[in-house]
């Protein structure tokens, strides 16, 4: 009894601890910032009304729409959130097109190999974020590496305007979060049976047909998580567009920080924030969904 105890206390000891720090650390600031977006900014310290005033002794609640009301009227934020839903999903297209066979070759590859590449997928992470992303401004800028080399080939005769360009966010952001969609991908692809692609090739099929039919289904869990973490961070990017996009069409993270902290507009932030949370929260239920009705049906 004692030991069966111990063992329930120590599952809720474990599960406890990561509770405790979502609760702290995601929770507790999604209800400050909720409870802001429905306030109205004001000149003064907070920069917001607060919800709950007091009139003759009593509590009344001022709920107000206003911030949400006007990112969906001011012309400013809806094409925000459009050119940041694009650069995400087109990024995240790349980084599979991409990803997906660097991971195939990597799940193929001998046990001697497949820690050295794997090591180099994961080495980018070893320095900054913001020095990889400044490198790309020396590679790209008008008088950088690239522009040098294609001039001293002779491919063109002016330096190419690669940099703010969405060209560049694109290859800033692919490079980034790379990485994100090749790891789930191999986790998945390692474990595939490959008698079942011997399987395929007994009964006729072509490579190109083993592939559609056996391996390209068995993926797609891998290709859902990938597409996930790369597609979520993606969206509110704000360095990548800041240092190498274009100054004429903003991204929604860089938005959101100058109504922080340029503007002082802190309900309209929140409520970028906000929406933004549930524009993601979507397709990762519907994600869970999906795979929860496929562990189902393998019951």
């Amino acid at each position: 009894m004692a030991v069966r105890l111990s063992q329930v206390m120590g599952r809720r000891l474990i599960a406890g601890i990561p509770t405790l720090w979502l609760l702290v650390l995601f929770l507790i600031p999604f209800i400050i910032v909720f409870r802001i977006s429905f306030s109205e900014v004001r000149l003064a310290i907070p920069p917001y009304t607060p919800l709950i005033n007091w009139h003759h002794g009593a509590p009344h609640l001022e709920v107000h729409w206003s911030a949400y009301s006007f990112l969906f009227t001011d012309p400013l934020y809806v094409s925000s959130y459009l050119y940041s839903l694009k650069v995400a999903a087109v990024s995240t297209l790349c980084c599979l097109l991409i990803g997906y066979p660097m991971a195939y070759a990597i799940a193929r590859t001998g046990d001697a190999t497949r820690p050295l590449l794997l090591m180099l997928i994961v080495l980018p992470f070893w320095t900054s974020f913001l020095l990889r992303v400044y490198a790309w401004i020396g590679l790209l800028k008008n008088n950088g590496v690239i522009n040098n080399v294609l001039l001293s080939l002779g491919v063109v005769h002016h330096p190419l305007a690669l940099i703010q360009t969405d060209f560049a966010v694109y290859i800033g952001i692919v490079y980034s979060y790379l990485p994100f969609m090749i790891l789930p991908l191999y986790a998945n692809l390692e474990k595939h049976d490959p008698a079942l692609l011997e399987a395929a090739a007994d009964l006729g099929a072509r490579p190109w047909r083993a592939f559609v039919g056996v391996t390209l289904p068995q993926s797609l869990p891998g290709i859902a998580a990938g597409s996930l973490l790369v597609f979520i961070p993606a969206v509110g990017e704000y360095v990548i567009p800041t240092l190498l996009g274009r100054t004429d069409q903003l991204m929604i993270g860089r938005v959101l920080s100058d109504e922080f902290f340029e503007n002082r507009d802190w309900p309209v932030a929140s409520a970028v924030a906000i929406l933004i949370l549930l524009f993601l929260i979507v397709p990762i239920l519907l994600l869970q969904r999906v795979e929860r009705r496929q562990m189902e049906a393998g019951q």
